[in-house]
């Protein structure tokens, strides 16, 4: 399997490579024709200019006569050559005196023959240098007679697009290895961070959450190394969670079972002839197994409440009614506590839809968390009130202890207690907050250190049904 970098390096390679060879092959030809455009134009005007003299003005003159006129008036020049070659391609005469020579029918001499204007690139026979020949017919009397032809060394041409060729192939070349380098610099950099995130990752997964990822840009990556650190977290809080789950539930489970096993050991020493403490002895252990009872439940409600096959029975459900069985509930409580227990509702009835059983779980796990965190002569609010047409409102008040900050945000995960010396099993905002997502509805919680704390329960409002129904 290819790494990453490798693949990075791959396809700014082939881009690299792809856009230098493109640009300078049109480099190369734009060079081409121009230096080989710009002779051949040059031979063209010149050849076009003597053909229309010869055609035009020399009429009544043969061949041979004409070509020595035009050879006679022809601008000096150390350049080109010029050629009068009959149809069946001897040399009439050219530039430098020499006439009957016959001259190999190059392509650019067959088209002029033909009485097309003919061009043609190449050494010819004998010869050391490239030419390139421009060649146009002479007429007489609308007849091809002969042809004229223009030539001119090109090997300085040449030289010159050979340099610029080799010079530019070399750019080329320098230009893709320093790209390249650059490739593999920069994909060295980019693959950096994903190793040392793969390297955390394999920490982590050794079980070493401690271990945090290095965040070095705000990119993408930088925004991968900030979830990894959160998870991290997460993980780390659920696995102190659990840790803390584990002592607190093997201490809940430990005091009941210790009394329960001490009391059967001595009623069973023969402690069954004292009524009192045989009652005593039987009140202990029903108390504490109504304790152990409770905790189960608890884990197995959460349980089912988590589970993604969990449903509610929704019936209309009177909030009314629900601060009513409260207040019955808690009387003997409260009053054993020296506790104030209010409740305040509104005095029409007042719908929610939902399971009636699961809404009163609910208050009872606030009210008995409220309980257990308010001293002697506290105060305890449970009020229900529409808040606007949509939503009910209910609400838990106690003058407790309170929550400190750093607690507060953790309280309603599963098994977390803030006090760790109080018992219960840390379940019952959990449980509560999920039944309150059940019933799509949401709980928050306000507190203060030293001052009490507020929770708040927002749930959809049940209109009535025309005529009087829920």
């Amino acid at each position: 399997m290819k790494s990453l970098r490798s693949r990075i390096v791959l396809n700014f390679g082939v881009i690299i490579v792809s856009v230098v060879l493109v640009l300078s092959s049109l480099f190369v030809t734009a060079v081409r024709q121009y230096y080989y455009g710009s002779a051949e134009q040059a031979l063209d005007e010149r050849a076009s200019v003597y053909t229309a003299l010869y055609s035009k003005y020399l009429w009544d003159r043969s061949l041979v006569d004409k070509s020595r006129y035009i050879l006679e008036n022809l601008t000096e020049d150390d350049f080109t050559k010029v050629e009068v070659v009959d149809l069946q391609g001897r040399l009439i005469i050219d530039s430098n005196g020499f006439s009957s020579e016959d001259l190999p029918i190059t392509s650019d001499i067959a088209s002029a023959v033909e009485g097309k204007r003919g061009t043609w690139t190449g050494t010819p026979a004998g010869g050391m240098e490239r030419i390139m020949a421009v060649t146009y017919p002479l007429r007489d009397k609308g007849q091809v007679v002969g042809v004229i032809r223009y030539t001119t060394s090109i090997a300085d041409i040449d030289a010159a697009v050979r340099t610029i060729t080799v010079v530019t192939i070399g750019l080329c070349v320098a230009i893709i290895i320093l790209s390249l380098f650059t490739s593999l610099l920069l994909a060295r950099r980019m693959i950096r961070p994903v190793q040392e995130l793969t390297q955390t990752a394999r920490v982590m997964a050794r079980g070493d959450f401690h271990h945090r990822a290095v965040k070095r840009n705000d990119d993408e990556i930088g925004h991968l190394a900030d979830t990894m650190n959160y998870m991290a977290e997460e993980i780390e809080r659920n696995e102190k969670l659990k840790s803390d789950f584990i002592s607190s539930v093997s201490h809940e489970l430990r005091t009941p079972l210790t009394s329960i096993k001490g009391w059967s050991e001595t009623l069973m020493s023969g402690g069954l002839e004292e009524r009192d403490e045989l009652l005593m002895g039987l009140s202990v252990i029903s108390r504490e197994s109504q304790r152990l009872t409770g905790l189960v439940e608890d884990l197995l409600d959460f349980s089912k409440l988590q589970s993604p096959a969990a449903r509610i029975e929704s019936e209309p459900v009177d909030v009314r009614r629900l601060l009513s069985q409260m207040a019955e509930q808690y009387a003997v409580e409260r009053s054993r506590r020296g506790i104030r227990l209010e409740t305040s509702g509104p005095e029409e009835p007042l719908y929610v839809s939902g399971d009636a059983d699961r809404l009163r779980q609910v208050l009872l796990n606030l009210i008995e968390n409220a309980i257990k965190f308010t001293a002697e002569d506290g105060l305890i609010r449970v009020t229900a009130e529409a808040e606007g047409a949509e939503t009910v409102r209910l609400q838990v008040s106690d003058s407790g202890a309170g929550i400190s900050p750093e607690d507060l945000p953790y309280v309603t995960r599963k098994f977390y207690k803030g006090d760790k010396k109080r018992s219960g099993s840390g379940l019952g905002l959990a449980i509560s907050q999920e039944i309150v997502q059940l019933h799509c509805g949401t709980m928050e919680l306000q507190s203060r250190l030293g001052e009490g704390t507020v929770v708040t329960v927002r749930l959809p409002r049940l209109l009535p049904a025309p005529g009087g129904g829920a």
